[in-house]
């Protein structure tokens, strides 16, 4: 029950093209299409430039990876992208959602598979993105989500908690449990 509102409009009065375009995902496996890291960038899409493409991937901490690649942007990747690492990947669709200028960014699961350097990379650009942009980050490694302005807590498709990192944590409950257990295993720095 209830509604789900962008910018106080309810999602069922947005024409469905218009609110696909304020909606940008980061998925856990990001898919890469055969083409140049240009065209993975901007979707094959003409009409953004490469300076536009260079620029998304200089914000979210693409640009010195890519920039080591043999051609750079031009290089040729194979389909879903199998040479680059699983950062790499995540970088680029971060870079995507940036070029493509979306209103709200859904990430799910986005540093689950990373490196703890590209998680760091992921997640400067994440904190830099949420001050200008809608994030919604759906994480299970806390320290992915610890800077977010709210955290809610679903525990068997039920909303337990919410608040803030610090909030939470003085709470005693189902978060502090995780973070704790996290933090014990050293999955959090």
């Amino acid at each position: 029950s209830g509604k789900i509102k962008i910018d106080g409009r309810n999602i069922y009065d947005y024409n469905l093209q218009s609110f696909r375009k304020k909606v940008g995902v980061v998925l856990q496996d990001v898919f890469l299409f055969s083409g140049s890291i240009l065209d993975n960038i901007r979707l094959f899409d003409k009409t953004i430039s490469r300076e536009k493409v260079i620029e998304a991937a200089k914000y979210v901490y693409a640009h010195h990876f890519i920039e080591r690649l043999q051609d750079k942007y031009d290089t040729v990747i194979l389909e879903r992208g199998g040479t680059l690492s699983a950062g790499e990947r995540q970088l680029i669709a971060l870079a995507r959602a940036v070029v493509f200028n979306a209103d709200i960014l859904v990430l799910d699961e986005a540093t689950a598979n990373v490196d703890t350097e590209t998680e760091a990379l992921i997640q400067k650009a994440m904190e830099r993105i949420s001050k200008e942009k809608t994030m919604i980050t759906i994480a299970h490694r806390l320290s992915t989500i610890r800077n977010a302005d709210r955290i809610m807590v679903i525990h068997k498709g039920m909303l337990v908690e919410s608040g803030t990192h610090e909030e939470l944590l003085s709470k005693g409950g189902i978060y502090s449990d995780l973070y704790r257990l996290q933090y014990e295993l050293g999955d959090i720095a």
